[in-house]
Parts: structure tokens; C-alpha cells; sequence
């Protein structure tokens, strides 16, 4: 299961591109659906996404599925059938917009936010959903029923629990650390950094070299630019949930998150005007 933009997406068959055409279809909605009211035709979605390597199988099973999981509403406007953005995808994508364009990193002196939580053992499964969700908005580990994170994530946090009535198990506080060991080691402790660094890695590998590529050419193919800013920001997104935005001073000074940072970034300058006036010529038929 991967988090793309705050939605979970489940194993699914993966397009020419190696994206699964779910994720694919949770970043065009977030990118742009949303503009024009979260609603987008089905023939556009199944042509955008062909431009990404995907099928129109493949497309229309992924649709419907996150249908099932309510994330889309089946909706015809002007004698066209497509789907619209439910209220609850709605929410969960523009809460993802700061992380994934804004990227905030904690300062020094920001301090922590601890969630400790204790669930009885008759309530398993609401042990599971919290672990899952501390998880998926980037906790580290201190302890069995301790999680870290930058105190940043405090708002997320506080809607995310509530949202998923979770916060009856919680309380959240806010503080500094203050001993005994060095800061940075305790966060090399609580996250595996390694794993992070692997992710980092793997984005700089695929997309560095396209982003090199770009810099040295004056014309843009629109199509071209369409599905690899795509593909770009549909890993950018699952990295964006992985790295809560540690502290960069309480990481290791070959840290590549920097990098792949400024490379998502020089993608996006690049590539974001040609991929939407592909967009719109599609949308306009």
C-alpha cells in the first residue's frame, strides 16, 4: 500500500510508466479536476492516462474501484459520463497540497509533538488503524505506545485522529529533547533513515536524468511533458508521506531529500505550463 497525496492506494496493475494507474489517477485529479469543480470526463481520463502508458482497461477497472472506496461520485454533465471528486477526496487532497508543494521542515527549536496512546486489548483492530495512521503521517518510534514527529504536524495530526475517531486513545503533547542523547542519533533511532534515503534515491535515479534532460532542451512536447511531470509527482507525493519534514541539522550529512527536493522542483517549473495546456486541449475535445 503506498500513500499518494493522503489516499491509500492498494495493489493494482502497473502502466508502461511503472505507476499504478490508481495513484496516476489520484494525482490528475488533485492536479487538475479540482479547478473545474473535481469533476472530469471518463474519455479524458482514459486518454490522459494513455499518454502515461496505461490501457483503457486498466483505466476504466482503476476508476471504478476508487469509486467503490468513495473517493468518486458517477456524474454526467452535458451528456458525458464521468466522475467527480467526493467531498471527503476533496478534503484529503488539499491537505496534502502542503506537503507536497510546500514541504515544511522543522527548524531548530520548533521542538516535537509525542502521541501516546494505549488501546485495550479488546480494541485491536482501532490499535492497528492508529499505528497505521501515525505511520502514514510520517511518526517515528520511541516506544511501544510513544511516536514522535516534527511538532508541525500538530494540525494534520489533530484532524487526522478526530476524523477517524481515533482520538479518544491519544493525547498529544509538545516538547523539547533535552537528554541524553544526541538529538540526531535519537531521529536516526526513531525513523529508519536508511529506507528514506533508498526512497530519495530511487526518485533522483528515475526522474534526475529527466530533469537534465529538460534543462537542456528549448522546445517542450506537451504530451511528453504531460506524463512525465505525472509520473514525477505521483512519487513525489509517496515520498512527501514518507519524510515528515525532519529537522535537516538531525540528519546525515550526505542526506539526498535536499536533492531530490530541488529535482521534483525543477520539474514542476519545467514541465507544469506544457502538461495543463495538454490538459485543456483534451478536456476541450
Amino acid at each position: 500500500m503506498a500513500i499518494v497525496g493522503g489516499v491509500a492506494t492498494e495493489s493494482d496493475d502497473i502502466g508502461a510508466r511503472g505507476q499504478k494507474p490508481r495513484a496516476l489517477i489520484i494525482t490528475l485529479y488533485g492536479l487538475y479536476a479540482r479547478e473545474t469543480g473535481g469533476w472530469m470526463s471518463v474519455s479524458s481520463i482514459v486518454r490522459l492516462l494513455a499518454e502515461c502508458g496505461v490501457d483503457e482497461p486498466s483505466a476504466r477497472s482503476s476508476i471504478h474501484r476508487l469509486k467503490r472506496r468513495g473517493l468518486l461520485t458517477a456524474e454526467k454533465i452535458g451528456g458525458a459520463a464521468g466522475y467527480a471528486l467526493s467531498d471527503e477526496a476533496q478534503r484529503i487532497l488539499a491537505a496534502g497540497d502542503g506537503r507536497i508543494f510546500v514541504r515544511p521542515h522543522a527548524e531548530a527549536g520548533e521542538g516535537w509533538l509525542l502521541a501516546a496512546f494505549s488501546v485495550p486489548e479488546s480494541e485491536r483492530d482501532k490499535r492497528h488503524q492508529l499505528r497505521s495512521r501515525l505511520s502514514w503521517l510520517g511518526f517515528g518510534t520511541v516506544s511501544a505506545g510513544v511516536w514522535i514527529a516534527p511538532a508541525h504536524l500538530f494540525d494534520e495530526t489533530y484532524e487526522t485522529l478526530r476524523r477517524h475517531g481515533l482520538d479518544v486513545y491519544v493525547e498529544l503533547f509538545r516538547g523539547d529533547h533535552l537528554a541524553f542523547a544526541d538529538t540526531a542519533a535519537r531521529v536516526a533511532d526513531w525513523w529508519d533513515l536508511p529506507r528514506l534515503q533508498g526512497l530519495y534515491q530511487g526518485f533522483l535515479d528515475r526522474h534526475g536524468p529527466m530533469s537534465a534532460r529538460y534543462r537542456r532542451r528549448t522546445k517542450i512536447d506537451e504530451s511528453r511533458a504531460f506524463a512525465d511531470y505525472l509520473t514525477a509527482l505521483t512519487d513525489w507525493r509517496q515520498l512527501c508521506y514518507a519524510d515528515p519534514g525532519l529537522p535537516v541539522k538531525a540528519l546525515p550529512s550526505d542526506w539526498n531529500g535536499v536533492a531530490a527536493a530541488t529535482t521534483f522542483a525543477d520539474l514542476r517549473t519545467r514541465l507544469a505550463g506544457p502538461a495543463h495546456r495538454l490538459v485543456d486541449s483534451v478536456r476541450a475535445g
